[in-house]
C-alpha cells in the first residue's frame, strides 16, 4: 500500500460520494443535474444502472456503483435510471432490456450475476454501450458493445489477510464469503494467502453463506451474524467479509464478541454506526466508484472501445486498504512492503483456495 493509495482522504472522498447517494430518493429512478457538463454533451448523457441483489443501501457493493455514476454527474451533467432485481433476481434480463429500450445509454450492469443475460440482451441494442462490473467481455462473446469492468480483489485481500495476522492475538482468522464462486473465491485465497505469507501457522476459518447459484447469502445479515459467532467461539479474533449486506451481521457478532472485522468493497467504518466502528480494523478496498466513473466519462468523451476488459488492480489504484480509524497506522510500513512485492512481481496473489 503506497501511501497514495492507503489514505484517509481517499476513504473519506468514497464516503462523501456514498452519503450523496444515501440522500437521494430511494426509488428506482433519480436524476441529477442536467447543467451542460462537458463533451459528453451534459444534458444527453442518460445513465442506466441495474443493481445486483442488496440494490441502493448496502453500503457496500452497489453503494459503491451509486458513487461512481454520481460523481461522473457531478463531473458531465446527465441523469441515473436505477432499477433492482426482484426477490428472486429472475428479471435481471428485463431490467437491461428495460433501461435499453428507454434510451438509457450506457446502460451498467452491476455483478456478474449478469453474465448470462447482458449476452442476450446486449446483442439486441447494437447502439447501447453496456458495461458489466465483475464481468468479462475480452473475447467478446457478449458483444461488441460489453465492457468488462474488473478487480483485482485477491491482491486487495492479500493485503487484508497480511493485516489480519499482523493483528491477530490468538493466531486465528476468519473469512465469511457471502456466496461460494469463483470471484469470492478470489478474496478467500488472497486473505488466506496473505496472512500466511505473514504467518504460516495460521489458522484461517472459512465459511460460505450459501452455495453456488444461491445468491440469498448476499443479503442474510442473521446468517453472517451467526457464522461469524461461531469463528469468534471457535478461537478468531478477526473475520473478513466478503458478503454484501450480510456483513452486517459480521460486523454485530464483532461487537459482541469484542474482536475485530474486516469490511469490503468500501470503506464501511465510515457508514456504520459508532459500535461498529470501533470493531472495524479496516476494509479491503474494491474501487467500483472509480471504475463506473471512468467508464462514463471514457463513454462521454467516445473512448469506449467495446469487447474488451478494463482491470483495476493495486498498481491503478484499484483495490487497496482503508484506515480510518488508525487501527493498522501502527502495521502500515509492514502492509507497504508487502504490497510493493506484489507490484514487483515478486508475489504473485493466488485467485484460488
Amino acid at each position: 500500500m503506497r501511501r497514495a493509495r492507503m489514505t484517509k482522504a481517499a476513504a473519506l472522498l468514497l464516503a462523501g460520494s456514498l452519503a450523496l447517494a444515501a440522500c437521494a430518493s430511494d426509488e428506482e429512478s433519480s436524476s441529477a443535474s442536467g447543467g451542460s457538463g462537458g463533451s459528453g454533451g451534459g444534458e444527453d448523457l442518460k445513465i442506466g444502472l441495474a443493481f445486483d441483489t442488496g440494490g441502493r443501501g448496502d453500503q457496500s457493493f452497489n453503494d459503491s456503483a451509486v458513487a461512481g455514476v454520481e460523481a461522473a454527474i457531478e463531473e458531465l451533467g446527465g441523469e441515473v435510471q436505477e432499477l433492482s432485481p426482484n426477490d428472486d433476481a429472475s428479471n435481471r434480463g428485463e431490467l437491461l432490456t428495460q433501461l435499453a429500450e428507454a434510451g438509457y445509454n450506457p446502460v451498467i450492469a452491476v455483478g456478474f450475476n449478469y453474465d448470462e443475460v447482458i449476452a442476450e440482451v446486449a446483442p439486441q441494442f447494437p447502439d447501447t454501450t453496456f458495461a458489466q462490473v465483475d464481468g468479462s467481455n475480452a473475447d467478446g462473446a457478449k458483444g461488441d458493445n460489453v465492457t468488462g469492468l474488473l478487480f483485482a480483489e485477491e491482491q486487495g485481500s492479500f493485503l487484508a489477510g497480511v493485516a489480519a495476522a499482523l493483528k491477530t492475538e490468538t493466531n486465528n482468522v476468519g473469512f465469511v464469503g457471502g456466496v461460494e464462486s469463483p470471484l469470492i473465491e478470489k478474496f478467500q485465497a488472497g486473505f488466506a494467502a496473505g496472512a500466511e505469507a505473514v504467518n504460516p501457522d495460521v489458522e484461517v476459518q472459512v465459511q460460505y453463506l450459501s452455495p453456488a447459484g444461491d445468491f440469498s447469502g448476499f443479503g442474510d445479515p442473521q446468517k453472517g451474524k451467526l457464522v461469524a459467532q461461531g469463528m469468534y467461539q471457535n478461537g478468531a479474533d478477526i473475520v473478513f467479509h466478503a458478503a454484501g449486506g450480510s456483513g452486517e451481521g459480521v460486523f454485530e457478532a464483532a461487537v459482541e464478541a469484542g474482536k475485530r472485522a474486516i469490511g469490503v468493497d468500501s470503506d464501511q467504518y465510515l457508514t456504520a454506526p459508532a459500535d461498529q466502528q470501533a470493531v472495524i480494523m479496516t476494509s479491503m478496498l474494491k474501487r467500483v466508484d472509480n471504475a463506473v466513473q471512468a467508464f462514463i466519462k471514457a463513454y462521454a468523451e467516445g473512448e469506449v472501445e467495446g469487447a474488451t476488459d478494463v482491470t483495476n488492480d493495486l498498481s491503478t489504484g484499484g483495490v487497496g486498504l482503508s484506515t480510518s480509524g488508525g487501527y493498522i497506522d501502527d502495521i502500515a510500513d509492514q502492509i507497504e512492503e508487502f504490497e510493493q512485492q506484489i507490484l514487483d512481481g515478486e508475489i504473485t496473489v493466488p485467485t484460488t483456495p
